[in-house]
């Protein structure tokens, strides 16, 4: 069916500032529009017990970073209100040469690098600071100005701490879109924190040398109330004259906290964006606007659904797409019908615990259904890549090493051979932060 796959490459790409818009030296205020709440700044210390500072100013409140020479701390101010968040045990840097200031959703991050890499020192969620709507404002947004000391600086995108949830841009029959051989990929770019900090990125990546390029963002705005969200775990589909996106709407998930909140409905979901095919969408930032996708959960308790991937097969489309019974107990699905907004369940694999990133893919002619099921499955439920049928009868399982946290089975056959690109769960960025900070990119390959 499938070959045996052993592990090639492992990449980390990570960017505080991945797409620079302001380099200079000089201080003050500068514009810096963004499309959605993702932006960065470092500057560069001239001694590692140099003060100095940066700052964001967006809808009337300041978000800044002090450094007094030793320690790390952040300032918002809101009229006559300020405060400061400073970590009495990670606050402390050590032997800095940068620093850095992150907007990430609600998340506000004050780092510092020290040997080479960046270490997160201050970490504040803005929701008890202040209106968060204005974050995702896109006219707040557009008129956002980064503040910046006499120093090298540059500001700009906020890039990624890891990336996962990997998936190939395909043609609606499955195909993967190629351009002069290289393969298309969208990604969560993770942020310092949990998926509320992460968004949607897209990435080109030469079979041959296995080099991975950054080349643009997807942001999206929602159909039931406005602005710009980082929503991720990203399809990205080529139909002819037009582009699908489909995504799911992790950009302001909050963490179930209580039993009743692991059991009610939740407001996480799949939404559907439909681009003109005319548009370099693979390239630069942008934000899309979207409808629902209607998934059907029926015979089975849903309370969300994620991870879509869509596919034409014939005159039908294909949906796959993992649905959860609880926070976090969650399962792979599959639905079918002649539209996207005209979908019947096929088939659902309710008993199953911990299996996401359902993935059709056509072996031979033959259309099938791949997942990963994570470590809190049940006995030969864990740590490995089912393969399924369109019914969700398990036929067996990838012959491939699969890596920690719940790495997606992406497949591609490329120049004779199949490669496999998955991620881990891998953290960056120090201490301070939780989960959400994952992964590396693990490529795998058949044997020669």
């Amino acid at each position: 069916m499938l070959p045996r796959l052993e592990i090639v490459r492992r990449l980390r790409p990570v960017e505080l500032v991945s797409s620079p818009r302001i380099s200079t030296v000089e201080g003050g205020s500068h514009p810096l529009p963004a499309l959605a709440p993702y932006v960065a700044a470092t500057t560069t210390l001239a001694s590692p017990t140099s003060r100095s500072h940066l700052a964001l100013h967006v809808g009337g409140t300041r978000l800044g970073l002090s450094y007094d020479g030793s320690a790390l701390s952040l300032v918002t101010t809101r009229g006559h209100d300020t405060r400061e968040h400073r970590s009495r045990r990670m606050g402390g840097a050590e032997s800095p040469t940068e620093l850095g200031l992150t907007l990430t959703g609600t998340h506000l991050t004050a780092w510092s690098r020290e040997r080479g890499r960046w270490v997160a020192r201050a970490r504040r969620d803005l929701r008890d600071d202040l209106d968060v709507g204005v974050l995702h404002d896109e006219e707040a947004l557009a008129s956002l100005t980064v503040e910046l000391p006499d120093q090298p600086s540059v500001a700009g995108g906020f890039g990624q701490l890891g990336l996962r949830d990997l998936r190939l841009v395909s043609e609606a029959d499955g195909t993967p879109v190629r351009d002069e051989g290289d393969l298309w990929l969208s990604a969560t770019s993770a942020g310092p924190g949990f998926f509320d900090s992460a968004h949607t990125s897209l990435w080109r990546l030469s079979p041959e040398t296995l080099e991975l390029r950054h080349t643009g963002d997807l942001y999206f705005r929602r159909p039931d109330h406005p602005g710009a969200y980082g929503d991720h775990a990203t399809h990205v589909v080529r139909d002819g004259d037009r582009w699908l996106v489909a995504t799911s709407t992790w950009g302001d998930f909050e963490q179930p906290t209580t039993r009743a909140d692991r059991t009610a409905p939740s407001r996480l979901r799949v939404t559907l964006a439909s681009v003109d095919g005319s548009v370099d969408l693979l390239r630069g930032e942008r934000v899309l606007d979207t409808v629902e996708l209607p998934l059907p959960t029926d015979g089975f308790t849903s309370v969300a659904v994620w991870d879509p991937h869509l596919l034409r097969d014939g005159d039908r489309w294909l949906v796959g797409f993992v649905s959860a019974s609880r926070f976090f107990r969650f399962h792979p699905a599959l639905a079918a019908g002649p539209s996207l907004d005209d979908l019947a369940l096929v088939a659902a694999a309710p008993d199953r615990r911990a299996t996401e990133g359902t993935t059709l893919l056509r072996v031979d002619g033959e259309l099938l259904v791949l997942a990963s099921d994570g470590r809190d499955g049940r006995r030969g439920e864990r740590a490995r890549f089912p393969v399924f049928g369109t019914d969700l009868v398990e036929r067996g399982a990838l012959d491939a090493p699969y890596p920690t946290n719940l790495p997606w089975p992406t497949l591609a056959h490329v120049d004779g051979g199949w490669l496999m690109v998955a991620f881990n769960g891998a953290p960056a960025g120090g201490r301070l932060l939780g989960y959400g900070t994952h992964g590396d990119v693990v490529v795998m390959r058949e044997p020669d």
